[in-house]
């Protein structure tokens, strides 16, 4: 979110939960990307606050309500307020509940794949309309192909990740196999260790796809743990992730911390990996 946006975006949060009946003196920014992640207080509410013209709030919160329902580990929405978006002054508010954020450790790679085994076994169960994976891949391709939108891209580094793009999708199109609603990016960043176990949060990414699509976003135990993977579909979509948020990196409205080293670096491993495993071994 743009830094002009942030005493508006925090002025919508508190007023919504205000004139809910919550308790609200204080603010405090845990986070900052396409949506802000306000901690409010001392109600200790959890507020994802987004303009409204970029948002899936209704669908997020549809979904977590159901996966809640269904016993999938997942973030709960705030159970003092109805659970709906909210609009106020060109922002979306969702209120979420807050997890007191159990003793720093290591997420053990079993752990995490359990959870997500679980998370995806209560997909299968629910019945949503989303986009497809590939949805996803087309996105990072039309932003390759805007110059205006990419414009320290370098020629070679725009023809890597458009190769790589197009090429994963069509290999991993033509595998076939089982497809589900998943995650979309069940990366650590989404994942919460709280004294009731891991939590997932962040459901506007859901897509349809194999689950090793989502295991592409986890730590590359995590996949050692998980039952059935299919070892080249994952090391395919691994690519495959690690070109889509590289070009994401280079967005000229990326607003990650250290982004543009990230992206750097990020293709550095690309070409490293295509130099391992030929993408032509898979077609």
């Amino acid at each position: 979110m743009q830094a002009s946006e942030f005493p508006r975006a925090v002025a919508a949060a508190m007023s919504i939960a205000s004139s809910r009946g919550l308790a609200v003196e204080d603010a405090v920014v845990l986070n900052d990307s396409n949506k802000l992640t306000l901690r409010l207080l001392p109600c200790d509410v959890l507020a994802r606050v987004a303009p409204v013209a970029h948002q899936v709030a209704e669908f997020e919160v549809e979904l977590a309500q159901r996966l809640a329902e269904s016993g999938c580990p997942v973030a709960a929405l705030e159970p003092r307020v109805e659970p709906r978006p909210y609009e106020r002054d060109g922002f979306v508010v969702t209120l979420w509940t807050w997890y007191e954020p159990v003793a720093p450790q290591e997420v053990s790679p079993a752990d995490y794949a359990g959870a997500l085994e679980r998370l995806h076994a209560g997909m299968r169960a629910v019945d949503v309309p989303t986009p497809h994976f590939t949805d996803r891949v087309e996105q990072a391709q039309r932003l390759l192909a805007d110059r205006d939108r990419t414009p320290a891209l370098a020629d070679a580094d725009r023809e890597l990740l458009g190769d790589t793009l197009g090429r994963l999708r069509r290999v991993i199109g033509e595998r076939g196999g089982a497809q589900q609603l998943l995650h979309g990016e069940p990366h650590p960043g989404n994942v919460l260790t709280t004294s009731n176990g891991l939590l997932f949060i962040d459901l506007e990414t859901c897509c349809r796809g194999p689950v090793e699509f989502d295991l592409a976003h986890a730590p590359d135990e995590v996949g050692e743990h998980y039952p059935g993977v299919d070892r080249d579909l994952l090391r395919e979509c691994r690519i495959l992730v690690l070109a889509m948020i590289t070009t994401w990196r280079w967005d000229r409205d990326d607003q990650l911390p250290d982004g543009r080293r990230l992206g750097t670096e990020w293709l550095s491993r690309i070409r490293a990996a295509l130099d391992h495993n030929p993408l032509e071994a898979h077609g």
